[in-house]
């Protein structure tokens, strides 16, 4: 165990804590939620950095990585699908969670293949990345209707689309893999 494989453990750990306080009754949960988001969003970039700047990458860090970004991202948006109960938050948060599950699964199979180079994570995967966790971060600062929520319900549909473009190149590169020309459904 290295600092940064706990930082990402610390990530996993922090969800229950967020959905507990989310639905406190508390005046303050709202900004309370925002940081604790925030601060694992901020240890997402911090994990990766030092494991390749201290050499301590590992197997075990590479696989709990992706799965602490996408359990944060996921339950956070089915948080806040409930919180705002309308499709217009629905709607790019189902697009972000489903795009999650087609990638996740393309990335395993393409290695399993031995192309997982053709899936690496892009500039546009990174921006995409940044634009969701800005936009849960200003849903979670306050309730539905608030300035803030409209912001980051503004950014999600940003995100969203980021998603969707990203997804389809993903796929793009993987099509060859995935319906090779001596293919019966090419």
């Amino acid at each position: 165990m290295n600092f940064p494989t706990f930082l990402t453990l610390l990530r996993i750990l922090v969800i229950p804590l967020l959905v507990a306080i989310y639905y406190l009754p508390w005046e303050s949960k709202y900004l309370i939620c925002a940081f604790l988001f925030g601060a694992a969003a901020l240890t997402d970039w911090l994990d990766g950095y030092l494991a390749r700047r201290w050499n301590q990458m590992t197997p075990f860090g590479a696989f709990l990585d992706p799965v602490a970004d996408k359990l944060m991202v996921a339950v956070a948006l089915g948080v806040l699908i409930e919180a705002h109960a309308s499709w217009m938050m629905t709607f790019p948060a189902l697009v972000i969670i489903g795009r999650e599950m087609v990638i996740s699964a393309l990335r395993e199979w393409m290695a399993e293949v031995g192309k997982s180079a053709s899936v690496a994570v892009s500039w546009l995967g990174k921006l995409k990345t940044t634009f969701q966790m800005i936009s849960i971060f200003l849903l979670l600062l306050g309730p539905p209707g608030h300035f803030f929520s409209w912001l980051g319900l503004g950014l999600l549909y940003l995100a969203a689309l980021l998603t969707l473009w990203s997804m389809y190149l993903y796929l793009k590169a993987a099509i060859p893999h995935l319906l090779p020309k001596d293919s019966n459904l090419s």
